[in-house]
């Protein structure tokens, strides 16, 4: 037997912000005779990040290129449809690394199947999925906050921005939010507790606003994006600060490689620690962290945020919104059931 399926590929290697045209929609055929340790699966929530405009180019990384004319992948939760492993029955929710198609056949070793008791099932993509992990390891790990210390996180209303500032309202620090929007603004003030907030895109000298609301400095910097916020920032940063180096979506864009402030002397002459990261670096740390999280958002000293956006064919639109902040939180594409 077989059934069609529809699934995305990369058409060719975008400059500057993509637009849908560096996509095709197929139609392919998939076939159901399983072999064994075989899985069909549904695709029911896309995750799209990011990152993943990086493999979009052929430039060398932590993580391979897409391939032109093959499928876009992602984090995928999706429903086995049909079974032929001992560890899995039809109608089990699973997530993996998958691609971007409604109906694909998996290796059974390739996923996870995930408990819904005590959450929704995407926030296996957010909260307690890469984007908690990326927060808590960042943040914990590298930026390793102490009470009564300043956080200042930029992209503070994305997906990780959002958890990095709940995180350090956890351990009893200051938290201020750099966003794009006043509706953002009030949005990380009033539903995750950030004690303040900046919308950058309204202030002629960034920097001294950031003075403004870190009286004492800054301790820890998240660094969702890079650019001209960095700079401003940077100038606000204390002696023996840290800098947590998660995303530069400010310049994953770029047609040329743009030339900033040399911040060498700075880090030298205040001491400051400054290092990047990808999550799977601790990934031996995974069980101990999604304890955490889940422990969190049981007890609502946490809350979840998501964008969804409704039907498999927004995929590049979902995915080319975040290069223009069309998110709140976790930006997720729901498939139809």
């Amino acid at each position: 037997m077989s059934i069609k399926a529809e699934r995305f590929v990369l058409l060719k290697r975008p400059t500057g912000v993509p637009d849908e045209s560096a996509f095709a929609l197929e139609q392919v055929t998939i076939f159901t005779e399983l072999k064994q340790n075989e899985l069909l699966l549904h695709g029911l929530y896309y995750s799209v990040d990011p990152y993943m405009r990086g493999r979009m180019s052929g430039a060398k990384s932590y993580v391979a290129p897409f391939a032109l004319n093959q499928p876009m992948e992602g984090s995928v939760i999706a429903r086995v449809a049909a079974s032929n492993s001992s560890a899995f029955r039809p109608g089990d929710l699973v997530l993996g690394q998958l691609a971007w198609a409604t109906e694909m056949v998996v290796k059974a070793e390739s996923v996870s199947k995930i408990d819904t008791t005590d959450a929704l099932a995407s926030e296996h993509l957010g909260i307690l999925g890469m984007t908690g992990l990326t927060a808590y390891f960042g943040l914990l790990k590298i930026g390793q906050p102490k009470a009564g210390e300043t956080v200042v996180i930029s992209g503070a209303a994305g997906a990780v921005g959002t958890v990095v500032g709940q995180i350090a309202k956890i351990k009893g620090c200051k938290a201020i939010g750099i966003v794009g929007s006043d509706e953002k603004s009030k949005l990380i003030k009033d539903r995750f507790g950030f004690d303040a907030s900046i919308n950058y895109k309204t202030q002629k000298d960034l920097a001294s606003q950031i003075k403004l609301a870190c009286p004492d400095g800054v301790d820890v910097y998240y660094d969702n994006v890079g650019g001209d916020i960095s700079d401003a920032v940077m100038q606000n940063m204390n002696f023996k600060s840290r800098i947590v180096l998660c995303g530069q979506i400010s310049l994953y864009n770029a047609k040329e490689v743009p030339v900033g402030p040399r911040i060498q002397p700075l880090l030298l002459t205040r001491s400051i620690l400054m290092q990047g990261f990808i999550v799977t670096n601790f990934q031996s740390q995974f069980p101990e962290a999604i304890a955490d999280l889940s422990k969190w958002l049981r007890d609502e000293k946490i809350e979840s945020s998501e964008t969804v956006l409704e039907g498999f064919e927004n995929l590049p639109k979902a995915l080319i919104g975040l290069f223009s902040g069309k998110n709140t939180g976790k930006m997720i594409v729901k498939a139809a059931a």
